[in-house]
């Protein structure tokens, strides 16, 4: 069964997409941490993100880092946090987060609830300044 990131990539669940190539996508995250939360994820639906060959994660770590060097122009922040957290979906994944202080990237906060307008903002800011 498709996890819900594989129906993303194939366009069967709408998303607010900044990035992807051959192997990888990247997309807002729709209940953010913060504000430009951004997932990264293989296309190749794996669970674990260690299950991932070495040659593929340091790709998918290369990709992440290129979409955080758009977030970190586009979001006021001082650096852009990496997570991989992996329980809520089945599907390997990082999440990149601006983060001001530590507690910007605690995930057992409320999480913030953007409207659509507003990610679609958001995602046009980092997808601006993604190379």
């Amino acid at each position: 069964m498709a996890t819900i990131f594989s129906k993303i990539i194939a366009g069967e669940i709408p998303c607010h997409k900044i990035a992807e190539n051959n192997e990888f996508f990247a997309f807002l995250d729709i209940n953010p941490v913060a504000t430009g939360h951004t997932l990264v994820v293989p296309k190749e639906e794996t669970d674990y993100i260690f299950d991932l060959n070495d040659d593929t994660l340091g790709r998918m770590i290369t990709f992440a880092k290129h979409i955080a060097a758009a977030q970190k122009i586009a979001i006021p922040c001082k650096r852009i946090g990496l997570t991989v957290i992996g329980l809520e979906v089945p599907h390997a994944h990082i999440h990149l987060v601006p983060i001001t202080k530590e507690s910007d990237i605690y995930f057992g906060k409320d999480k913030q609830k953007p409207s659509q307008e507003e990610l679609s903002k958001i995602a046009a800011k980092i997808k601006n300044a993604y190379k």
